[in-house]
């Protein structure tokens, strides 16, 4: 029997047969807690021999139920809220600049990266709330997005490490300071 390698090429397919391993990767996750997903019926499954196997669909919609993001994606979803500010200052020159970074991008992407480009093109010649609430979404499509962002330029080097300063400091343990 052969089975089916991890491809993300196949990304678009939800009926994509996954093992749990590769269900895991999707969750950032052990195989092990796949595993009990399973078990526990939060996550279909069908029975290949001994191993099981998910469907696509089934663990992109429990990746996006969770909605749990992890520090990197907290991180980047800070730094599009102060681009979505800048975009708001001036949205002319915000535009007109993503724009040229995605010509830019463009010459150099290849496989689904190219599919965020055509994505924040269409973006980028739409009604701009739109825009704003896709840079600044939680869900997956959000996440996607600013893997692949064309705002490079528009925060300033000092703009950008003020953002991460003040993310850093909200992540910190709070200090009780009454009991001291």
């Amino acid at each position: 029997m052969r089975t089916q390698v991890f491809d993300s090429a196949n990304q678009d397919d939800p009926d994509e047969q996954l093992s749990t391993g590769e269900a895991a990767k999707l969750l950032n996750s052990s195989r092990q807690h796949v595993v009990d997903l399973c078990q526990q019926g939060l996550l279909p499954f069908t029975t290949t021999g001994t191993h099981r196997r998910v469907r696509r669909g089934d663990v992109e919609a429990l990746r996006n139920r969770t909605g749990r993001l992890t520090a990197d994606q907290q991180r980047s979803l800070w730094l599009s809220y102060a681009i979505a500010g800048r975009i708001v200052q001036d949205p002319a020159f915000a535009l007109s600049l993503a724009a040229a970074n995605i010509d830019k991008m463009k010459t150099r992407t290849r496989g689904s990266a190219s599919k965020w480009l055509e994505e924040w093109t269409k973006l980028l010649s739409g009604p701009l709330d739109f825009l704003l609430s896709s840079l600044t979404a939680r869900d997956l499509r959000g996440r996607e997005l600013r893997q692949h962002l064309p705002f490079a330029g528009l925060l300033t080097d000092e703009e950008r490490s003020q953002v991460f300063e003040a993310w850093r400091a909200v992540r910190s343990p709070k200090v009780d300071l009454t009991n001291s």
